[in-house]
């Protein structure tokens, strides 16, 4: 008993018939093995709120008035909040 088998290539794109098959599997080796999942965010953080801003600014306000340098963006160093903290709490 004999057996034939026949390929036919179709073109992915036309649907018509194909001339060659091109592998790239290997050539993308590389660029997988570095590659993040897709689907759930990376962890992104929560957009500020109005009210975190306003303490923010309060702590800046009372750290300059003490002569504490702390700058006018980015993060306040802990020691700055703790000693505003402290501060505040005696006052309540």
């Amino acid at each position: 008993m004999a057996q034939r088998v026949t390929v036919a290539l179709e073109d992915d794109l036309d649907g018509g018939p194909a001339a060659e098959t091109v592998r790239f599997g290997k050539l993308l080796a590389p660029f997988i093995e570095h590659a993040r999942k897709a689907g759930r965010s990376q962890g992104r953080r929560p957009a500020r709120t109005a009210a975190s801003r306003q303490r923010s600014g309060d702590i800046r306000a009372w750290a300059k008035d003490r002569g504490l340098t702390v700058s006018e963006r980015g993060r306040i160093p802990a020691s700055v909040v703790e000693q505003y903290q402290a501060a505040t709490a005696k006052g309540r």
